[in-house]
């Protein structure tokens, strides 16, 4: 059994560059085909000032923290906040962080987890609860 305490980082994630290539593949893969993703004029339209990759994209991101860090059987909530855009050329890197610890007959662990891009803008805040037993 793995043992942590308050304050333990996870690993980081760093997705360098994105593209609008990869916000096309990505509605592929997830049925999310709304122009405003991969359409200039549509996105440009909108008021954006281009396309932008969809919040899915970097809850992705951001979940691989917790598969990278934990059995994906140990992972029994997941939660997420959008907070910002991320843009053809960006680059995120989401970490997380153990902020409590609770040992009953399983470990559980409370996890802060964060993805930013490249130039310091949060893109999403999440938690995480872990358990893990014997």
């Amino acid at each position: 059994m793995r043992e942590l305490a308050v304050g333990d980082e996870g690993p980081t994630i760093r997705v360098d560059d994105l593209s609008r290539p990869d916000f096309v593949r990505y509605a592929g893969a997830s049925g999310d085909f709304n122009p405003i993703h991969y359409d200039e004029p549509h996105a440009t339209s909108a008021g954006n000032k281009s396309v932008f990759g969809q919040g899915m994209l970097t809850a992705g991101i951001l979940s691989n923290v917790l598969t990278e860090w934990f059995d994906i059987g140990c992972i029994t909530r997941f939660e997420t906040r959008f907070t910002g855009q991320v843009w053809p050329g960006d680059s995120v890197i989401a970490t997380g962080e153990v902020v409590a610890v609770s040992e009953d007959s399983t470990a559980s662990y409370e996890l802060s987890l964060t993805a930013e891009t490249d130039d310091g803008r949060t893109v999403i805040t999440g938690s995480a609860t872990v358990e893990q037993t014997d």
